[in-house]
Protein backbone atom coordinates (compact mmCIF):
# COMPACT_ATOMS: atom_id res chain seq x y z
CA UNK A 1 0.00 0.00 0.00
CA UNK A 2 1.64 3.45 -1.07
CA UNK A 3 2.30 5.88 1.77
CA UNK A 4 3.54 9.37 0.98
CA UNK A 5 7.67 9.18 0.53
CA UNK A 6 8.20 11.18 3.98
CA UNK A 7 6.65 8.12 5.36
CA UNK A 8 7.39 5.45 3.70
CA UNK A 9 10.91 6.50 4.51
CA UNK A 10 10.04 6.72 8.02
CA UNK A 11 8.77 3.24 7.82
CA UNK A 12 11.52 1.48 5.92
CA UNK A 13 14.53 3.28 7.99
CA UNK A 14 12.67 1.87 11.01
CA UNK A 15 11.04 -1.50 10.24
CA UNK A 16 13.44 -3.55 8.55
CA UNK A 17 14.16 -5.89 11.09
CA UNK A 18 11.57 -8.76 11.36
CA UNK A 19 9.51 -11.10 8.68
CA UNK A 20 6.94 -8.93 8.02
CA UNK A 21 6.54 -7.08 4.46
CA UNK A 22 3.36 -5.19 2.61
CA UNK A 23 3.29 -4.76 -0.97
CA UNK A 24 1.24 -1.44 -2.63
CA UNK A 25 -1.28 -4.11 -3.61
CA UNK A 26 -3.65 -3.07 -6.88
CA UNK A 27 -4.11 0.27 -5.55
CA UNK A 28 -0.72 1.50 -6.93
CA UNK A 29 0.85 -0.04 -9.05
CA UNK A 30 4.39 -0.46 -7.48
CA UNK A 31 5.52 -2.15 -4.39
CA UNK A 32 8.14 -2.00 -1.33
CA UNK A 33 9.04 -3.91 1.44
CA UNK A 34 8.70 -3.22 5.06
CA UNK A 35 8.78 -4.96 7.99
CA UNK A 36 7.60 -4.10 12.07
CA UNK A 37 10.72 -3.67 13.95
CA UNK A 38 10.46 -1.09 17.21
CA UNK A 39 7.52 1.61 16.01
CA UNK A 40 5.63 3.60 13.25
CA UNK A 41 5.97 6.57 12.75
CA UNK A 42 2.19 8.36 12.96
CA UNK A 43 0.41 11.67 13.81
CA UNK A 44 -1.45 12.08 17.06
CA UNK A 45 -4.09 9.68 17.86
CA UNK A 46 -7.28 11.94 17.22
CA UNK A 47 -8.79 11.98 20.94
CA UNK A 48 -12.95 12.13 20.96
CA UNK A 49 -13.92 15.09 22.63
CA UNK A 50 -17.26 13.98 24.89
CA UNK A 51 -20.89 14.66 23.37
CA UNK A 52 -22.18 17.91 24.31
CA UNK A 53 -24.68 17.55 26.57
CA UNK A 54 -27.94 19.44 26.67
CA UNK A 55 -28.03 22.64 28.53
CA UNK A 56 -31.92 23.20 29.52
CA UNK A 57 -32.67 23.70 33.07
CA UNK A 58 -36.52 23.04 33.37
CA UNK A 59 -38.13 24.64 36.78
CA UNK A 60 -41.59 24.05 36.99
CA UNK A 61 -43.69 26.97 36.35
CA UNK A 62 -45.52 26.76 39.71
CA UNK A 63 -49.95 26.72 39.89
CA UNK A 64 -52.00 29.66 40.12
CA UNK A 65 -53.93 28.66 43.70
CA UNK A 66 -57.80 29.15 43.80
CA UNK A 67 -60.57 29.46 45.96
CA UNK A 68 -63.03 26.81 47.39
CA UNK A 69 -66.72 27.69 45.13
CA UNK A 70 -68.52 24.97 47.30
CA UNK A 71 -69.31 23.16 44.17
CA UNK A 72 -68.97 19.53 42.85
CA UNK A 73 -66.94 21.04 40.10
CA UNK A 74 -65.12 23.17 42.36
CA UNK A 75 -64.09 20.45 44.32
CA UNK A 76 -62.85 18.50 40.89
CA UNK A 77 -60.47 21.71 40.55
CA UNK A 78 -59.01 21.54 43.78
CA UNK A 79 -57.78 17.84 43.29
CA UNK A 80 -56.44 18.61 39.80
CA UNK A 81 -54.94 21.24 40.78
CA UNK A 82 -53.31 19.22 44.08
CA UNK A 83 -52.31 16.41 41.21
CA UNK A 84 -50.60 19.46 38.88
CA UNK A 85 -48.45 20.47 42.23
CA UNK A 86 -47.09 17.29 42.96
CA UNK A 87 -46.46 16.34 39.43
CA UNK A 88 -44.75 19.55 39.10
CA UNK A 89 -42.92 19.02 42.53
CA UNK A 90 -41.96 15.38 41.01
CA UNK A 91 -40.25 17.62 37.77
CA UNK A 92 -38.39 19.57 39.78
CA UNK A 93 -36.82 16.73 41.98
CA UNK A 94 -35.75 15.03 37.71
CA UNK A 95 -34.23 18.56 36.65
CA UNK A 96 -32.19 18.65 39.87
CA UNK A 97 -31.10 14.85 39.44
CA UNK A 98 -30.83 15.91 35.59
CA UNK A 99 -28.26 18.90 36.67
CA UNK A 100 -26.43 16.41 39.08
CA UNK A 101 -25.77 13.99 36.31
CA UNK A 102 -24.45 16.41 34.14
CA UNK A 103 -22.20 17.57 36.46
CA UNK A 104 -20.45 14.48 37.02
CA UNK A 105 -20.73 13.65 33.98
CA UNK A 106 -18.27 16.32 32.71
CA UNK A 107 -16.00 15.73 35.40
CA UNK A 108 -15.82 12.22 35.04
CA UNK A 109 -15.07 12.75 30.83
CA UNK A 110 -12.40 15.60 32.04
CA UNK A 111 -10.67 13.06 33.96
CA UNK A 112 -10.74 10.49 31.63
CA UNK A 113 -9.53 12.55 28.46
CA UNK A 114 -6.75 13.69 31.10
CA UNK A 115 -5.30 10.34 31.30
CA UNK A 116 -5.83 9.36 27.84
CA UNK A 117 -4.24 12.45 26.73
CA UNK A 118 -0.97 11.69 29.08
CA UNK A 119 -1.03 7.83 27.42
CA UNK A 120 -1.24 9.06 23.99
CA UNK A 121 1.51 12.05 24.40
CA UNK A 122 3.50 8.89 25.95
CA UNK A 123 3.63 6.41 23.07
CA UNK A 124 3.59 9.54 20.58
CA UNK A 125 7.24 10.26 21.40
CA UNK A 126 7.74 6.26 21.79
CA UNK A 127 8.76 4.44 24.88
CA UNK A 128 9.25 0.40 25.54
CA UNK A 129 6.84 -2.14 24.55
CA UNK A 130 4.49 -3.04 27.64
CA UNK A 131 5.76 0.27 29.85
CA UNK A 132 4.19 -0.56 33.09
CA UNK A 133 3.44 3.17 33.47
CA UNK A 134 1.21 2.93 30.77
CA UNK A 135 -0.43 -0.18 31.87
CA UNK A 136 -1.13 1.51 35.06
CA UNK A 137 -2.67 4.83 33.68
CA UNK A 138 -4.69 2.54 31.14
CA UNK A 139 -6.88 1.11 33.56
CA UNK A 140 -6.94 3.88 35.58
CA UNK A 141 -8.58 5.38 31.99
CA UNK A 142 -11.01 1.95 32.29
CA UNK A 143 -12.14 2.65 35.40
CA UNK A 144 -12.59 6.40 34.74
CA UNK A 145 -14.63 5.33 31.18
CA UNK A 146 -16.80 2.95 33.90
CA UNK A 147 -17.66 5.94 35.89
CA UNK A 148 -19.16 7.63 32.88
CA UNK A 149 -21.17 4.45 31.85
CA UNK A 150 -22.56 4.76 35.07
CA UNK A 151 -23.86 8.60 34.49
CA UNK A 152 -25.33 6.82 31.16
CA UNK A 153 -27.31 4.15 33.31
CA UNK A 154 -28.47 7.04 35.48
CA UNK A 155 -29.71 8.78 32.20
CA UNK A 156 -31.31 5.83 31.69
CA UNK A 157 -33.05 5.40 34.83
CA UNK A 158 -33.59 9.17 35.16
CA UNK A 159 -35.47 8.54 31.54
CA UNK A 160 -38.18 6.33 32.52
CA UNK A 161 -39.10 8.39 35.57
CA UNK A 162 -39.67 11.28 33.24
CA UNK A 163 -41.30 9.25 30.66
CA UNK A 164 -43.45 7.99 33.54
CA UNK A 165 -44.33 11.48 34.55
CA UNK A 166 -45.06 12.51 31.02
CA UNK A 167 -47.65 10.02 31.11
CA UNK A 168 -48.80 11.65 34.02
CA UNK A 169 -48.52 15.07 32.58
CA UNK A 170 -50.93 13.67 29.85
CA UNK A 171 -53.30 12.07 31.27
CA UNK A 172 -53.65 15.17 34.01
CA UNK A 173 -54.11 17.66 30.94
CA UNK A 174 -57.24 15.60 29.41
CA UNK A 175 -58.61 15.53 33.10
CA UNK A 176 -58.71 19.01 32.89
CA UNK A 177 -60.06 19.44 29.81
CA UNK A 178 -63.02 16.77 30.67
CA UNK A 179 -63.85 18.91 33.86
CA UNK A 180 -64.86 21.55 31.57
CA UNK A 181 -68.07 19.21 30.30
CA UNK A 182 -69.34 18.88 33.74
CA UNK A 183 -72.57 20.38 35.16
CA UNK A 184 -73.36 22.04 38.00
CA UNK A 185 -69.96 24.20 37.39
CA UNK A 186 -70.38 27.98 38.32
CA UNK A 187 -68.33 31.00 36.38
CA UNK A 188 -65.61 30.65 38.93
CA UNK A 189 -64.89 26.83 38.45
CA UNK A 190 -64.40 27.52 34.59
CA UNK A 191 -62.35 30.53 35.20
CA UNK A 192 -59.93 28.63 37.50
CA UNK A 193 -60.24 25.37 34.89
CA UNK A 194 -59.55 27.69 32.04
CA UNK A 195 -56.27 28.31 34.15
CA UNK A 196 -55.40 25.61 34.92
CA UNK A 197 -55.33 23.82 31.97
CA UNK A 198 -53.02 26.52 30.52
CA UNK A 199 -50.43 25.80 33.25
CA UNK A 200 -51.14 21.99 32.94
CA UNK A 201 -50.60 22.79 29.24
CA UNK A 202 -47.38 24.39 29.63
CA UNK A 203 -46.44 21.79 32.19
CA UNK A 204 -46.68 19.04 29.72
CA UNK A 205 -44.65 21.19 26.88
CA UNK A 206 -42.07 21.70 29.67
CA UNK A 207 -42.02 17.80 30.27
CA UNK A 208 -41.70 17.18 26.88
CA UNK A 209 -38.57 19.12 26.33
CA UNK A 210 -37.30 17.35 29.08
CA UNK A 211 -37.69 14.25 27.74
CA UNK A 212 -36.45 14.92 25.07
CA UNK A 213 -33.23 16.38 25.81
CA UNK A 214 -32.28 13.82 28.32
CA UNK A 215 -32.80 11.15 25.38
CA UNK A 216 -31.08 12.32 23.30
CA UNK A 217 -28.25 13.35 26.00
CA UNK A 218 -28.66 9.45 26.57
CA UNK A 219 -28.23 8.59 23.04
CA UNK A 220 -24.94 9.89 22.39
CA UNK A 221 -23.30 8.63 25.76
CA UNK A 222 -23.90 5.25 24.75
CA UNK A 223 -22.67 6.03 21.67
CA UNK A 224 -19.34 7.77 23.04
CA UNK A 225 -18.64 5.34 25.81
CA UNK A 226 -19.17 2.36 22.69
CA UNK A 227 -16.91 4.44 20.65
CA UNK A 228 -14.16 5.25 23.57
CA UNK A 229 -14.27 1.16 24.83
CA UNK A 230 -12.93 0.58 20.79
CA UNK A 231 -10.03 3.20 21.16
CA UNK A 232 -8.79 2.13 24.81
CA UNK A 233 -8.77 -1.45 23.01
CA UNK A 234 -6.53 0.00 19.96
CA UNK A 235 -4.38 2.15 22.87
CA UNK A 236 -3.66 -1.45 24.40
CA UNK A 237 -2.29 -2.58 21.32
CA UNK A 238 -0.19 0.34 21.15
CA UNK A 239 1.18 0.23 24.91
CA UNK A 240 2.13 -3.19 23.94
CA UNK A 241 4.24 -2.46 20.92
CA UNK A 242 5.13 1.05 22.96
CA UNK A 243 4.26 2.93 19.82
CA UNK A 244 1.01 5.12 18.95
CA UNK A 245 -1.55 3.80 16.94
CA UNK A 246 -3.01 7.18 15.54
CA UNK A 247 -7.16 6.37 16.14
CA UNK A 248 -8.89 2.89 15.64
CA UNK A 249 -10.01 1.80 11.69
CA UNK A 250 -13.67 2.01 12.37
CA UNK A 251 -13.77 5.88 12.51
CA UNK A 252 -17.21 7.34 10.85
CA UNK A 253 -16.10 7.82 8.15
CA UNK A 254 -15.51 4.63 7.21
CA UNK A 255 -18.60 3.05 8.74
CA UNK A 256 -20.63 5.62 6.68
CA UNK A 257 -19.48 4.72 3.23
CA UNK A 258 -19.40 0.91 4.11
CA UNK A 259 -22.82 -0.58 2.58
CA UNK A 260 -21.88 -4.42 2.85
CA UNK A 261 -18.91 -6.86 2.50
CA UNK A 262 -18.72 -8.28 -1.31
CA UNK A 263 -18.91 -12.23 -1.67
CA UNK A 264 -15.86 -14.36 -0.93
CA UNK A 265 -13.93 -14.87 -4.27
CA UNK A 266 -11.02 -17.29 -5.20
CA UNK A 267 -7.31 -15.60 -4.69
CA UNK A 268 -5.73 -14.96 -8.03
CA UNK A 269 -2.90 -16.51 -9.09
CA UNK A 270 -0.67 -13.78 -9.65
CA UNK A 271 -2.44 -11.00 -7.08
CA UNK A 272 -0.24 -9.67 -4.61
CA UNK A 273 -1.09 -9.38 -0.76
CA UNK A 274 -1.39 -6.07 1.07
CA UNK A 275 0.81 -7.11 3.95
CA UNK A 276 2.66 -11.10 4.36
CA UNK A 277 3.65 -11.77 8.10
CA UNK A 278 6.40 -14.56 7.99
CA UNK A 279 6.41 -16.30 11.45
CA UNK A 280 9.96 -17.20 10.38
CA UNK A 281 10.82 -16.87 14.40
CA UNK A 282 9.24 -16.39 17.87
CA UNK A 283 7.12 -13.23 18.72
CA UNK A 284 6.89 -11.67 15.58
CA UNK A 285 5.98 -7.91 16.15
CA UNK A 286 3.91 -7.07 13.04
CA UNK A 287 1.05 -5.40 14.40
CA UNK A 288 2.69 -1.96 13.74
CA UNK A 289 3.38 -2.42 10.27
CA UNK A 290 0.15 -4.24 9.69
CA UNK A 291 -1.81 -0.94 11.07
CA UNK A 292 0.08 1.29 9.03
CA UNK A 293 -0.79 -0.70 5.62
CA UNK A 294 -4.57 -1.33 6.89
CA UNK A 295 -5.36 2.27 7.68
CA UNK A 296 -3.35 3.51 4.47
CA UNK A 297 -5.79 1.18 2.36
CA UNK A 298 -8.62 2.53 4.49
CA UNK A 299 -8.04 6.30 3.61
CA UNK A 300 -7.97 5.45 0.13
CA UNK A 301 -10.62 2.99 -0.11
CA UNK A 302 -13.09 3.64 2.70
CA UNK A 303 -15.45 0.82 1.87
CA UNK A 304 -12.71 -1.76 0.90
CA UNK A 305 -12.64 -5.26 2.64
CA UNK A 306 -10.48 -7.55 3.72
CA UNK A 307 -8.85 -11.20 3.09
CA UNK A 308 -6.77 -12.79 6.09
CA UNK A 309 -5.45 -15.76 4.34
CA UNK A 310 -3.77 -18.52 6.05
CA UNK A 311 -0.71 -19.94 3.68
CA UNK A 312 1.18 -22.79 4.86
CA UNK A 313 4.07 -24.91 2.98
CA UNK A 314 3.08 -28.47 0.99
CA UNK A 315 4.48 -30.70 3.68
CA UNK A 316 6.39 -34.41 2.42
CA UNK A 317 3.74 -36.14 4.30
CA UNK A 318 0.22 -35.56 5.22
CA UNK A 319 0.91 -35.25 9.15
CA UNK A 320 3.65 -32.81 8.44
CA UNK A 321 1.01 -30.46 5.83
CA UNK A 322 -1.52 -31.15 8.66
CA UNK A 323 0.72 -29.68 11.37
CA UNK A 324 1.85 -26.75 9.14
CA UNK A 325 -2.00 -25.92 8.22
CA UNK A 326 -2.81 -25.81 11.80
CA UNK A 327 0.27 -23.53 12.84
CA UNK A 328 -0.65 -21.27 10.03
CA UNK A 329 -4.41 -21.11 10.91
CA UNK A 330 -3.41 -20.34 14.66
CA UNK A 331 -1.12 -17.43 13.28
CA UNK A 332 -4.15 -16.33 11.36
CA UNK A 333 -5.93 -16.52 14.39
CA UNK A 334 -3.79 -13.54 15.64
CA UNK A 335 -3.89 -11.69 13.11
CA UNK A 336 -7.49 -11.30 13.29
CA UNK A 337 -7.58 -10.86 16.67
CA UNK A 338 -4.98 -7.93 16.31
CA UNK A 339 -7.50 -6.15 13.50
CA UNK A 340 -10.05 -6.80 15.87
CA UNK A 341 -8.23 -4.51 18.72
CA UNK A 342 -7.40 -2.07 16.17
CA UNK A 343 -11.46 -1.72 15.60
CA UNK A 344 -11.65 -3.05 12.61
CA UNK A 345 -15.31 -4.33 12.10
CA UNK A 346 -15.31 -8.36 11.99
CA UNK A 347 -18.02 -7.64 8.96
CA UNK A 348 -15.19 -6.30 6.76
CA UNK A 349 -12.85 -9.12 7.33
CA UNK A 350 -12.67 -12.86 5.61
CA UNK A 351 -10.36 -15.66 6.81
CA UNK A 352 -9.17 -18.70 4.33
CA UNK A 353 -6.57 -21.24 4.35
CA UNK A 354 -4.40 -22.41 1.28
CA UNK A 355 -0.84 -24.11 0.59
CA UNK A 356 1.72 -23.10 -1.76
CA UNK A 357 5.04 -24.76 -2.64
CA UNK A 358 6.45 -21.12 -2.86
CA UNK A 359 6.48 -20.56 1.10
CA UNK A 360 9.22 -22.46 3.37
CA UNK A 361 7.67 -21.63 6.34
CA UNK A 362 3.95 -20.64 7.03
CA UNK A 363 2.68 -17.29 6.94
CA UNK A 364 -0.45 -14.60 6.82
CA UNK A 365 -1.38 -12.81 3.90
CA UNK A 366 -3.62 -9.82 3.91
CA UNK A 367 -5.36 -8.53 0.56
CA UNK A 368 -7.23 -6.29 -0.01
CA UNK A 369 -10.92 -5.73 -1.62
Amino acid sequence: MALKKTHAAALCAVLLASGCSFAEDVLFPTSGTVAPGQGVTAEAMPSDAPPALGSGNYEPIGVTAGSPTGTFVGGKVMALRGDLQALQATLARQNQALQQIRNETVQDSQRYHGTVAAINARLQVGTTPGNPVLNQQWNAAQGELDRITDDVLKMNRLTNDVTASSTMAGFLLDSVRAARSLSGAVDEDHRQLRILEDETNRTVVMVERLLSELTNDSIRQQQYVASEKQNLNTMALGIKNGALFAGGLSSARINASYEGAAPARALGAGEMPLVTIRFDKPNVNYEPALYAAIKSALDRRPSATFDVVAVSPVGNTPGQQALAATNAKRNADSVLRSLTNMNLPASRVRTSSTTSTGVAGGEVQVFVR
